[in-house]
C-alpha cells in the first residue's frame, strides 16, 4: 500500500485505452452511466444519471457552478510567415485588449501580427510566460462580433475533432449564466432542466456558486512532488444568498454535494460563514492528506492522469479506492473525460 504522505506525480497515472476517451456527447444529457462509489464500504456499483433524483436524499444541497464557457479558441496565420498559429482567449483585460495562450510560443514575441479572418487581426504586444502573451485586437468597431463569427467552442485537446453547432450547446451546461469560462464544468453536463425539476421535487435543493475555468484544468502537474506544484488562479463568486443555502445545510447536518471539482475548489476556498457575497481568486490545489472542510458528496467526470484534479478526487475518496475505481471503470468501458460518464462518490 503506498503512504498517501509520499505519492507523487507517477502515482497518478493509469491505463487509459483511446477508444473510451469520449468524442462526442450522449444524445441525452442524463443518460450518462453513474459510478457509485461508497468511501465507507469501499464499494462500487453502476446505475444511470437520470436516477439521481432517487439516489439523493430529501434536503440534500447540490452546489452547481454557472459559469458559462465562450468562443475562446482562434485558428490563424502569422502575417509575416503564413506560419499557422493558435490563439487561445483567457481573459479580455479592456475592450479588445485580451490575455491569450499563444501556440507555438515562438509566435508570442511582441510585434507579431496574427490573423484570423479578413476582418480579424491581432498583434502581441507583450510576451508572458508559458507561452502566454497580451495581444490586441484591430481596431474595427466590431471585433466583438467578429469574434463570434470566427471564435471556436474551446473543446479539450483530447476531442479530436472540429467543433461543430452541436458544441455550442453541448459543451455548456444547461443553467450557464456567467461568461467567463475556457472550459466547461463537466459534471455539470449531465443535468437537463427536468432533471433538476425532479431533484426539487424530490427534496433536494440546489444553489449555484461561479468559478471560471481555465485551460490549468487540462494541463499536467509539472512537478513530481505534489506540494511543488502551482495552479493558475481562476475566479470566482458567490453570492450572499448561496453561503446562506450552504451554511443552513451545514448547520442542520444535511450533505452539501459539490457537483465538479471546480465548485469543490470555490467551496474548499470560502468561508461559508461570510455573511456577504464573496469574490477573488483561487489557487488552491487540493492533493491527499487533506481534510474537506464543506464538501460531503462529490459528483465528477473521470479525470487526465497525473492532473490536478485526478489529486482532488484521491484526497476525497482516498488513493487505493480512487484507483481501484477507475480501474473498474476502464474494465467495464465507461467513457471518459469532458462527455464522458461520471461518478458519485458518497462517505458512507
Amino acid at each position: 500500500m503506498i503512504d498517501k504522505r509520499n505519492l507523487l506525480k507517477e502515482n497518478f497515472q493509469y491505463f487509459l485505452p483511446k477508444n473510451l476517451i469520449a468524442q462526442m456527447p450522449l444524445s441525452g444529457r442524463t443518460e450518462s452511466r453513474l459510478l457509485i462509489s461508497n468511501i465507507a464500504r469501499k464499494e462500487l456499483s453502476e446505475n444511470v444519471f437520470s436516477d439521481l433524483p432517487d439516489l439523493l436524499s430529501p434536503g440534500d444541497l447540490l452546489v452547481l457552478n454557472n459559469t458559462k464557457v465562450f468562443r475562446a479558441r482562434l485558428q490563424g496565420n502569422r502575417a509575416d510567415t503564413g506560419g499557422k498559429v493558435e490563439v487561445f482567449l483567457l481573459r479580455e483585460l479592456e475592450h479588445g485588449i485580451w490575455k491569450a495562450l499563444v501556440r507555438p510560443g515562438r509566435a508570442a514575441r511582441s510585434g507579431i501580427i496574427l490573423e484570423f479572418s479578413n476582418d480579424l487581426s491581432c498583434a502581441v504586444r507583450h510576451r508572458l510566460e508559458q507561452g502566454r502573451a497580451i495581444i490586441e485586437f484591430n481596431s474595427c468597431k466590431n471585433t466583438g462580433d467578429a469574434l463570434s463569427r470566427t471564435a471556436q467552442v474551446p473543446l479539450p485537446p483530447y476531442i479530436k475533432r472540429t467543433p461543430d453547432e452541436l458544441d455550442d450547446e453541448r459543451y455548456q451546461t444547461v443553467y450557464a449564466s456567467e461568461k467567463g469560462a475556457v472550459a466547461a464544468p463537466t459534471a455539470g453536463l449531465h443535468f437537463d432542466r427536468e432533471l433538476l425539476i425532479q431533484l426539487a421535487r424530490n427534496g433536494i435543493e440546489h444553489t449555484y456558486v461561479t468559478l471560471h475555468v481555465g485551460p490549468g484544468t487540462f494541463e499536467p502537474l509539472r512537478s513530481s512532488i505534489l506540494g511543488d506544484n502551482t495552479l493558475d488562479p481562476e475566479e470566482y463568486y458567490v453570492s450572499a444568498e448561496a453561503l446562506s443555502a450552504i451554511r443552513n445545510a451545514r448547520e442542520e447536518g444535511r450533505r452539501v454535494i459539490a457537483v465538479g471539482t471546480t465548485t469543490t475548489r470555490v467551496l474548499e476556498t470560502i468561508d461559508v460563514n461570510s455573511e456577504t457575497s464573496l469574490s477573488g481568486e483561487t489557487e488552491i490545489f487540493i492533493f491527499p492528506p487533506y481534510d474537506f472542510r464543506n464538501v460531503d458528496v462529490l459528483i465528477t467526470n473521470f479525470h487526465l492522469p497525473e492532473s490536478s484534479l485526478l489529486c482532488l478526487v484521491a484526497a476525497f475518496m482516498g488513493y487505493e479506492f480512487m484507483m481501484n475505481a477507475y480501474r473498474y471503470a476502464v474494465e467495464h468501458q465507461f467513457r471518459f473525460y469532458s462527455y464522458g460518464d461520471v461518478m458519485l462518490i458518497e462517505q458512507e
